[in-house]
């Protein structure tokens, strides 16, 4: 696939777009190519409708009917109705996947009702812009949990932090507010996802010895494409109790039993991941299990998925977090 940038000068809005597909294309490549346009016959003849503009193979899958071209500044309209420079990750995911976007979506971010928006921000991902210390905080504090097993202490994060000239505190309480972490009420990290700093019923050991907690099954399911490493999960069936692994091996997976799936769902509402749908992403042993406990839990609205589908979901979602670019 050829994604093609069409951008105005100096476009502040270019970093956005390209961040936003890098998260959008998770383990896959693509040859991305950036266009400066100048002038209004090179954006008609171009089809740019205002900048940026996100051609795949040459298609605008955010075309609006009828919007002139344009050299000026192009806005993407949100789920809550606010205006964006860029295309959401989970608006670039469907329309990378051939999703076509009718022209109500057309550069609006895609509808909150979809299972899986929960996992990933409502399309804006898990991975902190790099602006004001967001990313290199969520990393230190990514990292820490991968080679100890715990949550950091402030001190620790207070050299990352600074660097940006703020404070730990200042940064985390940030995150916090974005869901990119959960913080108690004094403060202290609960949980960075994947991770939490309490037991949970996702137990994860990794290749290098450390055993972490994950959030739930999703998070779990991700952790190996985002420490580069072999993993293997273990939990439990919430309905019988019965233990579900998933060993990751040199990028293949081995499910016992062979037969488990994983519920995806969240809670009605406004609140965090953590609140909302962490509880609501499990693993089961199979369908009939699983469809037990979504009748049991009225009130959680998902669907049972495959396992190919809930690891390519963890992979998308946790994959790029430690990445440098």
């Amino acid at each position: 696939m050829r994604i093609t940038i069409l951008t105005v000068p100096n476009c502040p809005n270019v970093p956005v777009v390209r961040e936003r597909i890098t998260a959008a294309l998770g383990p896959r490549t693509a040859q991305v190519e950036l266009i400066e346009v100048r002038e209004e016959a090179e954006a008609e003849r171009l089809g740019m409708t205002g900048s940026p503009t996100v051609l795949l193979d040459g298609v605008d899958p955010f075309a609006v009917p009828g919007a002139p071209a344009s050299v000026s500044c192009r806005l993407y309209r949100d789920a809550d109705g606010r205006t964006e420079g860029a295309p959401s990750v989970h608006a670039l995911r469907r329309a990378l996947s051939g999703v076509s976007l009718s022209s109500a979506e057309a550069g609006q971010e895609c509808c909150q009702s979809d299972v899986l928006d929960p996992i990933g921000r409502a399309g804006r991902g898990r991975r902190a812009p790099a602006e004001r210390g967001l990313r290199a905080v969520q990393q230190a504090v990514l990292r820490h949990f991968a080679e100890t097993g715990l949550a950091p202490d402030m001190p620790v994060l207070e050299v990352v932090a600074a660097q940006t000239g703020r404070t730990a505190a200042e940064v985390l309480a940030e995150l916090d507010r974005e869901d990119f972490l959960a913080l108690d009420e004094v403060g202290r990290i609960e949980a960075a996802y994947p991770f939490s700093a309490a037991e949970t019923r996702h137990r994860v050991r990794l290749a290098s010895g450390v055993e972490v907690w994950s959030m739930c099954a999703i998070d779990a399911l991700g952790l190996s494409a985002m420490l580069g490493q072999d993993v293997v999960i273990s939990s439990s069936d919430p309905v019988d109790g019965r233990p579900v692994t998933v060993t990751f091996t040199r990028g293949t997976t081995v499910w016992e039993p062979v037969a488990a799936v994983v519920f995806v769902g969240r809670r009605e509402g406004e609140g965090p991941a953590a609140t909302l749908c962490c509880d609501a992403l499990n693993f089961f042993t199979g369908h009939a299990s699983a469809e037990q406990w979504q009748q049991e839990h009225p009130e959680v609205k998902g669907q049972v998925v495959s396992q190919a589908r809930a690891v390519e979901t963890g992979q998308q979602t946790f994959g790029p977090l430690l990445q440098d670019r």
